[in-house]
């Protein structure tokens, strides 16, 4: 199958795109698309917790550490530790950060706009049924996945003893 007939590539060739559109704009201000995206998943009133934001955005825990580093040093965000369970990091940002996190914000509105002016609301609603329907369908495939990955470790390990 060529590369141009199949879902992902697609799906990949637009989020590309878009990546670009968004580190364009953010790279103006002194952030990245990955930086707007984190400031715009804290909380304004209460916070995040740090647990809560790497699965939010899809991060691995290490870029995710290092970003927040980084934000902090920038004083864009603080840490607070819960004083019940020093474990417990929320997340919240300085004035610095609000301010940074509405600029990544209307960059989001601003795309969002141009979308909605180009494209009949119509052709919207069936991109976003359809993808809901991929993203589901992805999701059952990587449950089959892991399930047979579990089975398959556990029937080696129980062959090999």
């Amino acid at each position: 199958m060529k590369k141009e007939k199949t879902v992902d590539y697609h799906i990949k060739l637009g989020w590309h795109a878009i990546s670009r559109m968004y580190n364009a704009y953010a790279v103006r201000y002194d952030m990245t698309m990955a930086i707007g995206f984190v400031l715009l998943n804290i909380d304004l009133e209460q916070g995040t917790p740090a647990t809560k934001i790497g699965p939010l955005l899809g991060m691995e825990p290490r870029s995710l550490v290092r970003m927040l580093k980084s934000l902090e040093e920038r004083g864009w965000i603080r840490r607070v530790v819960d004083e019940n369970d020093k474990r417990f990091v929320r997340i919240l940002l300085t004035d610095a950060g609000k301010e940074k996190r509405e600029i990544a914000r209307e960059g989001v509105i601003q795309f969002n706009n141009v979308i909605r002016e180009n494209i009949p609301l119509e052709k919207l609603v069936i991109f976003f049924d359809v993808m809901k329907d991929i993203t589901r369908l992805v999701e059952d495939e990587n449950a089959k996945i892991k399930a047979t990955g579990i089975d398959e470790i556990i029937l080696n390990r129980d062959y090999a003893e």
